[in-house]
């Protein structure tokens, strides 16, 4: 008797406490790292409880960069070209774009020439 494997949807297993992708948890820390900064200023100020939403919101912001997409919609011309794809991906785009100069290269086909 011969044994195969059965194939498994294995999207979804890469998951950190249920949430959290292991990209998304990185983007998370990171988002709370910058907002850790803001919390030690407010803090030094007396103010520890808005440095600590502060805090928050950049690892929230952070999560929503490394875990959602852009939507799918025909309203606004970004959302039609990079409709689907990861917001860091379109954000890493646009950096490397601005790093370049906002060059743009088009690739025009020569018109050919008529021998008479």
């Amino acid at each position: 008797m011969q044994t195969y494997e059965i194939p498994r949807d294995y999207k979804g297993e890469g998951r950190i406490l249920y949430i959290f992708s292991t990209k998304g948890l990185i983007y998370t820390a990171v988002g709370a790292g910058i907002g850790l900064i803001f919390y030690l200023i407010f803090k030094t100020l007396g103010l520890s409880m808005i440095g600590l939403i502060i805090t928050l919101i950049f690892a929230l912001i952070g999560f929503v960069i490394g875990t959602l997409k852009v939507p799918e919609s025909n309203a606004f011309e970004i959302t039609k070209k990079t409709g689907g794809e990861n917001i860091d991906d379109v954000i890493m785009r646009w950096i490397k774009f601005k790093k370049n100069g906002n060059k743009i290269y088009i690739y025009k086909l020569e018109e050919e020439t008529k021998d008479e």
